[in-house]
């Protein structure tokens, strides 16, 4: 019987070797193992996912890799979901979270770290995906009514969208019912105080603690 250390570095490996089906054989196994899904990701896979995201920003490896990181990622993850809800359903739920990649940004990793660590935490996330027009945040929002409408930006191009979503939910007059949290790699502290988000999350431990802090 493998060890939770041997079991941890092997999901590692499946991430760093963009590896689909070794993700969900490692998942299988932790779930066998009796290993906490939450852990196994957090030191697994999302260890592995924040190696590969320091590797594209060093130029090692390019967005191809990230998303075939991402995939297998999610091929893990997917595995390890009904016991993660099963654990989170004993959670109370905190409040429902909406996320997603602004307009004209494609990147997701970030935003699917996120999400999974929010689910581990006991919030109900609405994934909307990437690359999702202001309006569509705005008419979504309306649909969910989430709690929290989260957006993440990885680049100062794109970032300029987050300050549409707070113009146009105001119109709608869905701002006030809601708290937005903005994240993403250029998006500072100051840039949110700036737009008038609520929250500033500069990864996902500090979007899970903060969005606990709040609820």
């Amino acid at each position: 019987m493998a060890t939770k250390a041997e079991i941890i570095a092997k999901a590692k490996a499946a991430i760093l070797d963009f590896d689909e089906e070794a993700a969900e054989e490692v998942a299988n196994e932790s779930l066998k193992a009796g290993i906490n899904p939450a852990e196994l990701i957090q030191e697994g896979f999302t260890a592995a996912m924040t190696e590969v995201g320091d590797q594209f920003e060093a130029g090692v490896v390019f967005l191809p890799h990230v998303i075939a990181a991402s995939e297998a990622m999610s091929a893990g993850v997917k595995i390890l979901t009904p016991a993660l809800e099963k654990m989170g359903s004993e959670a109370e739920n905190k409040g429902t979270v909406m996320i997603c990649t602004i307009e004209g940004d494609i990147h997701t990793i970030g935003k699917d770290i996120v999400a999974t660590m929010l689910k581990i935490a006991g919030f109900k996330v609405v994934d909307i995906g990437r690359d999702i027009a202001v309006k569509d945040i705005v008419s979504k929002t309306a649909e969910v009514k989430p709690n929290v409408v989260a957006t993440s930006a990885l680049m100062t191009t794109t970032m300029v969208n987050q300050i549409q979503v707070e113009e146009q939910l105001k119109e709608a007059g869905l701002r006030a019912g809601v708290k937005t949290m903005v994240g993403g790699a250029p998006v500072t502290q100051d840039w949110a105080d700036k737009i008038g988000a609520d929250i500033y999350a500069e990864n996902a431990a500090d979007a899970v603690t903060k969005l606990k802090a709040l609820f």
